[in-house]
């Protein structure tokens, strides 16, 4: 049985996705590229404000506050 390189794993996953994308012209790629961009950013900017917000709620609980946040 033949051994698996990096390098046969990562010419199967691109023929893979190559064959998952078909045919696609490079200016509609971009279409796909900024929705994943814009994902990203929510999700980014999502995970910062509810870290801020666990953080602030950890520091009230610790200090024994109940006033809001």
């Amino acid at each position: 049985m033949n051994k698996l390189t990096l390098e046969i794993l990562e010419r199967w996953l691109w023929d893979s996705a190559d064959l998952m994308r078909g045919h696609i012209d490079s200016s509609d790629f971009k279409n796909y590229i900024f929705g994943l961009l814009f994902l990203k950013r929510a999700n980014d900017q999502f995970m910062e404000e509810a870290n801020i917000a666990v953080a602030r709620c950890y520091y009230h609980f610790c200090h024994g506050k109940n006033n809001s946040f």
